[in-house]
């Protein structure tokens, strides 16, 4: 390639984008205005694909302070007068690249977009996907995401609270890492990005700048990976050190008046954060990056306007105040370089001393050409979803306790705790922000500090749905996310979505992408749950093969009294287990008998597990949704629930023996009987249900409550002992159940590094 061509490839543009440039601009844009385009315009900051669909999913509600136009991060209402921040971003090609230094930088990333919004970061989730651990490439990318995280978290000081890990062959090469970050803050100490004024000044604080990470997200993540010719120059690295200094530094300059607005600068630099502050005050901007020091000799116009160095922020000071601001940032040890100031203008003008070495309307710079592509769906996703599950054999009653202990085992069922075990989850959070529930239930809660008030936290996500039928996919990434916070006795109250999928540009691709949001849509409508902010992650692809279609839903629940927060473990010995909801399996009898259908196997684990198949398609009643998630979060209210847990991944039995391990107490359900399948009545996925305890005296309560929802209440067991059993099907030492969830992902990264 010419450095022309090299030029449009780093960005992923095309010629005919190219062409629309010199259109629009007038003329040819020399190499610093092709540079600052070139990333503005990527798939990666411009969204050019995904941003007309975006527009379908909800983003209003009278708690939201800050919806999802906000370039740095989402802000709810929480009451008491603070807001709760959040954001989720992706890291995906960087890891693939350089796994450790990826996964670092995705936190340093997400961390510094709440703290752009003079919010304190009190919590950290991960959602992980990797290909099988049998490969040593896949387990070299796991273990240095992990640590990556682990590094970067437990040296800031913010716990990493949950997540989820997942493990499937469209993986392979191509991890999706995405880290989601919670705040605090006074409601009227929000931060915006963009917050110009004819005057006020542009100050860059902490790292000095390198040529680190030029072409690094904003190219990387705008096109598919291409093996070798994807280098570790384009990862920047972090420093933990200057992280933490530069946290405290921005949260005591965001209690003054001297700043009006605070910018990352990440993705694409300079180039973004400078102008996204322009375009947010609606005027222009004059900058001199003379006045940008460097660690680097040499380094040209074009390469600082690019740099994605890490630890660097942007401050926008209002007039006058800009010596208050670097004495304090001096005191603090933080380096700062007053760079420019806005003006009223309308244009980006970037000077070298008094060189003007790029002038660019800012309205130019954010307005990439928009696509809306031909949606079809594929004829192989109509062969995946015309799934005879006749084809597949039944369970015979004796293979019950060999299949329960091989799920339980399964890498996406098992334990985390040899991955959480390196977050230090435990410790109180910057803001002495306290743990109560941790990684391994439905839900994590921190306590908001002097208040009777929880929040709750889940990131959800099943790519296998979404492949399978990417609508009904996208609806149960919603449904499923908020019936993880009601189990905790949170009400959902916003979304922070991360959309994962593959090249955009091919037809199957799309479809996915746009039956997926569409069904996220249509679920945050129909339970009231609005999508604050959010991130795009296209092109995932290696060796000419995607991911599967991955939307991760962040989700933020409140409890309004931590006295009455719920978690999964069985509690006393003598409680009764009922299965609270139904799918068209479940009889919705009150009566003491469990009856299974069989159309909850689509897209199941125990499918993949078993008959090596991923094929069919789960169902969901979104009404059925709201009437259960109403129905539980009312009997935690009142106090009726002592345990309720989610049925996800492994069906029915692996919601109760998760409950019975995290209590360390037996079950034994009597009077099962399967209506047509055993599989599915026993490792069905089928939605809209949940696993709940309660002693005998709340009986009454809870069947009164059930029928003012109009849910099934199925009594499923009684819990005492310590063995799992159902009659006729189950009989397992409790300890035998509980070693293999355990040991379950720990055995197979074993049994890989043995390999090696």
């Amino acid at each position: 390639m010419n450095s022309f061509e090299e030029t449009l490839d780093a960005f992923a543009l095309s010629e005919n984008e190219y062409e629309l440039v010199v259109e629009r601009l007038g003329r040819e844009p020399n190499e610093v205005e092709l540079g600052m385009l070139g990333s503005l315009w990527s798939e990666r900051c411009g969204h050019k694909h995904s941003k007309p669909l975006l527009k379908l999913l909800p983003s209003r509600s009278k708690r939201v302070l800050v919806g999802p136009r906000e370039a740095n991060a989402g802000a709810i209402d929480i009451g008491d007068g603070q807001a709760a921040v959040m954001k989720i971003e992706s890291h995906n090609h960087p890891s693939a690249v350089d796994p450790c230094q990826g996964a670092a930088t995705a936190i340093g990333g997400v961390v510094r977009h709440i703290l752009a919004m003079g919010a304190r970061p009190v919590a950290l989730l991960t959602s992980l996907r990797f290909g099988p651990l049998t490969d040593a490439h896949n387990l070299y990318l796991f273990d240095g995401v992990v640590a990556g995280i682990a590094e970067y978290g437990n040296t800031l000081g913010i716990p990493c609270v949950g997540g989820e890990v997942f493990f499937a062959d469209k993986y392979t090469g191509n991890p999706l890492v995405n880290g989601l970050c919670l705040g605090i803050c006074e409601k009227e100490r929000l931060l915006k990005a963009g917050a110009g004024g004819e005057g006020n000044l542009l100050i860059l604080a902490g790292a000095r700048t390198g040529r680190d990470g030029v072409h690094g997200a904003s190219g990387l993540a705008s096109r598919a990976l291409r093996g070798e010719s994807n280098t570790r120059a384009e990862v920047p690295a972090g420093n933990l050190a200057l992280e933490k200094l530069l946290i405290e530094a921005c949260l005591e300059l965001g209690q003054t008046d001297w700043i009006i607005g605070m910018q990352d600068v990440g993705v694409a630099g300079l180039s973004a954060a400078v102008v996204r502050s322009a375009a947010g005050g609606r005027g222009g901007v004059n900058i001199d990056v003379s006045r940008v020091s460097r660690r680097e000799q040499g380094m040209t116009p074009y390469e600082i306007m690019l740099s994605e160095s890490q630890q660097r922020m942007l401050l926008i000071v209002r007039k006058g105040c800009e010596e208050r601001v670097k004495a304090q940032l001096d005191r603090q040890g933080i380096h700062s370089d007053k760079i420019g100031e806005f003006t009223t203008g309308g244009a980006a003008i970037v000077k070298e001393d008094e060189e003007v070495v790029a002038e660019i309307p800012v309205n130019l710079l954010f307005s990439p050409p928009l696509y809306r592509r031909r949606s079809r769906k594929p004829a192989w996703l109509e062969e995946l979803q015309h799934f005879d599950v006749g084809t597949v054999p039944d369970l015979k009653p004796r293979q019950c306790n060999s299949v329960l202990l091989r799920l339980l085992a399964s890498p996406n069922v098992a334990s985390k705790e040899s991955v959480q075990c390196q977050y230090d989850y435990e410790v109180a959070g910057l803001d002495r922000t306290r743990t109560v529930v941790p990684p391994g239930g439905d839900a994590a809660v921190v306590r908001v500090k002097g208040t009777k008030k929880g929040i709750a936290l889940t990131v959800d996500g099943n790519g296998r749905y979404c492949y399978t039928d990417p609508f009904l996919g996208g609806v149960i990434a919603v449904a499923e996310a908020a019936r993880n916070l009601v189990c905790s006795g949170a009400e959902p109250i916003a979304i922070a979505d991360c959309l994962n999928f593959g090249n955009p540009e091919r037809a199957d691709v799309y479809y996915q992408l746009k039956e997926c949001i569409k069904g996220m849509a249509r679920a945050s409508r129909e339970l009231r749950i609005p999508v604050i902010s959010g991130n795009a992650s296209l092109y995932n692809e290696s060796k000419g093969e995607a991911v599967y279609p991955t939307p991760v839903v962040g989700m933020l629940g409140i409890i309004e009294d931590m006295d009455r927060h719920c978690t999964i473990s069985f509690k006393k010995e003598g409680d009764l287990v009922f299965l609270l909801g139904e799918s068209s399996c479940i009889s919705g009898s009150p009566q003491p008998r469990f009856e299974g259908g069989y159309n909850g196997l689509g897209a199941s684990e125990y499918l993949e597990l078993v008959h090596g198949l991923v094929r069919g398609a789960p169902g969901i009643d979104l009404d059925m949704e709201k009437r259960v998630q109403r129905c539980c979060l009312e009997a935690i209210k009142r106090g009726l629930l002592k345990s309720a847990h989610d049925c996800s991944e492994g069906g029915l039995l692996v919601a109760i023996a998760e409950s019975c391990i995290c209590g360390d107490i037996g079950f034994r359900g009597e009077s099962w009987r399967a209506k047509k399948r055993l599989d599915s009545a026993f490792f069905g996925e089928h939605q809209s249900r949940v696993v709940v305890s309660i002693s005998g005296a709340s009986l009454a309560k809870l069947s009164k409550l059930a029928t003012k929802w109009q849910v099934p209440l199925t009594l499923l067991g009684r819990l005492g002992g310590k063995r799992l059993a159902v009659e006729g099907y189950i009989d397992l030492p409790l300890v035998k159940v509980e070693r293999a969830w355990r040991d379950g992902l720990q055995h197979s990264l074993l049994q890989c590094q043995n390999r090696e």
